[in-house]
């Protein structure tokens, strides 16, 4: 069956952004490049500093990766849209970006998962560490989180494009996102319920997983003697510590409420939250919170200038 609307329109453009949409597009702009351009330089301190390839830098640079993609699904569009007066998406771009936002999003939580594990393996068990995240596992685990990502979400997508659409066609959000599109649906409203049941249960089990990680993580880490050695475990895990909580406070806030109700304003602020303001802040906390990144990040800024200086 296909949608009886060829386009759906971005009402939260009408309530927000109406008066002085050039207010709000200059500084979406700038976060948006500023997220572009940190990821990257996170993402090739890494790979150019033969001293940070071990699985935590490795999975961190995957992670920058990925978070310019996730952005990218949902920033331009909304860049465009405050410079339109149509502020229109079609049926096709709604569910693609859909699928890529939330596959991008799922492959960083299964990443982020990883990393607690890692994280969890090398303090409470550093002597069999190496045996264990061998380069082999790290990079199957890499590749896993991001194929699982892409193909847990593609029968979903498939299914809401069989739907059956009717007016009104605006949906009261920043993006295409699940349930937004589901209300348009001409159909009974309890498979959004089943919607919000599946994702809460893979946030939980996630958030269950990355927490008795740390909890464990953080019971060993009390029990050592050497206060620089408490001090050094502590900063190789605040960094991952804080891009979690910061990932998964947004979108339980965002997934976790099923049938509650938020003010539309509370609604895009959160919406905001997980999609602009977590993915600006975390090369932020990666290049800030880590010396060795630090190190890394001055190296290849100092290469590029060099080379521009030789190129001149």
């Amino acid at each position: 069956v296909t949608p009886v609307f060829p386009s759906i329109t971005a009402k939260v453009a009408e309530t927000m952004f109406e008066d002085g949409s050039l207010l709000f597009f200059f500084p979406l702009f700038i976060i948006y490049i500023f997220i572009v351009i940190g990821n990257l330089t996170v993402f090739f301190a890494v790979k150019m500093d033969s001293r940070l390839h071990n699985p935590m830098y490795n999975f961190i640079s995957i992670f920058s990766f990925l978070e310019i993609w996730y952005t990218t699904a949902t920033i331009p569009k909304m860049l465009s849209n405050l410079v339109s007066k149509q502020r229109t998406i079609s049926m096709i771009g709604c569910l693609l970006q859909m699928y890529f936002f939330h596959s991008l999003g799922n492959s960083e939580g299964i990443l982020l998962t990883t990393m607690a594990i890692d994280r969890y393996v090398a303090i409470c068990n550093p002597l069999r560490y190496p045996t264990i995240m061998t380069p082999r596992l790290c990079a199957q685990l890499s590749a896993g989180s991001c194929v699982f990502g892409f193909l847990v979400l593609l029968p979903e997508i498939a299914w809401i494009s069989t739907l059956p659409f009717c007016g009104p066609n605006q949906i009261h959000q920043i993006f295409c996102d699940f349930g937004p599109v589901l209300h348009l649906a001409c159909t009974d409203t309890s498979v959004i319920l089943i919607e919000d049941v599946i994702h809460a249960v893979a946030i939980i089990f996630s958030v269950l997983i990355i927490a008795l990680s740390y909890i464990r993580i953080i019971t060993v880490i009390l029990r050592i003697r050497s206060v620089e050695g408490r001090r050094k475990a502590f900063s190789n895990c605040a960094a991952h510590l804080c891009v979690f909580l910061m990932f998964y406070g947004s979108v339980s806030l965002m997934y976790l409420r099923f049938s509650a109700t938020f003010p539309p304003v509370l609604d895009t602020a959160i919406a905001l939250m997980f999609s602009v303001l977590a993915p600006f802040f975390n090369p932020i906390i990666y290049s800030l919170r880590n010396k060795d990144m630090k190190i890394a990040i001055k190296k290849l800024v100092c290469s590029q200038k060099m080379f521009t200086v030789s190129a001149g």
